[in-house]
């Protein structure tokens, strides 16, 4: 499930919002995108669903850095330029904080310059002695490190989460292989990756049974009529959660109940009855998988830390050395 806000894009205007929201309604299957999501009930949604029985991730990811960081921030070393793919005031990157040796700064990397700087702000005040220098940027797309920070002996990128499931592998395989250029030979990759499991499992961790992940999935189209002026009937649709074998990648959608029609930026959408929005892909990977992923873009796996039920991983990579 997405959860970096990062991963919405930068204030377009509203035209090519509403053109990019056409667009997707226009494919098929349908689909909207998941930074729908993500406005202030969307965020208190998902804040709701990291504390949920059902999902395992949030949970699970903190356990692996409670029993782990020290041995990751051991594989870190000295003095290393901390870059963190979406910015985080989150308690996995005050862990890994902690545990570094004299980092030589702490680079959180965000599209949303409000978000960056708030979260940016609060580290600073916990880590009065920590270089920490935002920059405000879109990290699936190629961008400009200060100076000093590229000058680094030892750069890493830290990428917690979930988030890299929710690109298909070409893009995830670009997003990884950009991750490589920024750190150069001598740096690394740690990386969050959710592990294939039951199915059972991940279809009651995307529809949990006291519904808020239904209703996050719902307030895609709130935002959408709120911010573009479409009237997505809110209550003619229903959440589901459904698992694709040969994507090996877990699926939301929402389901339309009837026949509608939806109007947006002077456009007619009709949306028959049984017909699904497709909303947000999560891919979930073996350990093999995601290795030969990481290969191809020129990566290795060094060390994985799991928990003991194997449900998620932490990743240490590092650039594939030339034979």
């Amino acid at each position: 499930m997405a959860k970096h806000p990062s991963t919405v894009p930068a204030k377009p205007t509203q035209d090519a919002l509403t053109n990019d929201v056409l667009d997707g309604l226009k494919k098929e299957p349908k689909e909207l995108s998941s930074v729908w999501f993500y406005d202030e009930l969307g965020s208190f949604l998902f804040d709701n669903i990291c504390e949920l029985p059902e999902y395992y991730i949030t949970r699970t990811e903190l356990q692996i850095m409670h029993g782990h960081a020290t041995e990751m921030a051991q594989h870190i070393g000295p003095d290393a330029a901390l870059i963190e793919f979406g910015s985080g005031t989150s308690l996995k990157t005050r862990l890994l904080l902690d545990r570094l040796e004299q980092p030589l700064a702490y680079v959180p990397v965000d599209i949303s310059r409000e978000h960056l700087f708030t979260a940016a702000g609060a580290l600073a005040k916990d880590y009065p002695h920590l270089h920490i220098v935002p920059v405000c940027a879109d990290f699936t797309q190629n961008f400009e490190l200060p100076q000093f920070i590229r000058a680094a002996e030892r750069r890493i990128v830290y990428f917690p989460g979930s988030t890299l499931g929710n690109f298909d592998r070409r893009q995830a395989r670009a997003l990884l292989a950009r991750m490589r250029d920024l750190v150069g030979k001598n740096g690394a990759v740690l990386i969050g990756i959710d592990l294939r499991k039951d199915p059972r499992i991940l279809e009651r961790a995307y529809d949990d049974s006291a519904g808020v992940t239904a209703e996050f999935n719902i307030n895609a189209l709130r935002h959408v009529n709120r911010e573009l002026g479409a009237d997505f009937d809110l209550d003619a649709f229903d959440h589901l959660a459904v698992w694709v074998e040969h994507e090996s990648r877990i699926e939301m959608h929402l389901v339309s109940k009837r026949d509608q029609t939806v109007h947006l930026g002077g456009e007619k959408v009709r949306i028959g009855r049984g017909e699904h929005l497709r909303t947000e892909y999560c891919h979930k990977y073996t350990l093999d998988s995601f290795s030969e992923l990481a290969a191809t873009a020129g990566l290795a796996v060094k060390r994985v830390w799991m928990d003991p039920n194997k449900l998620f991983s932490v990743q240490l990579l590092e650039p594939a050395r030339l034979q």
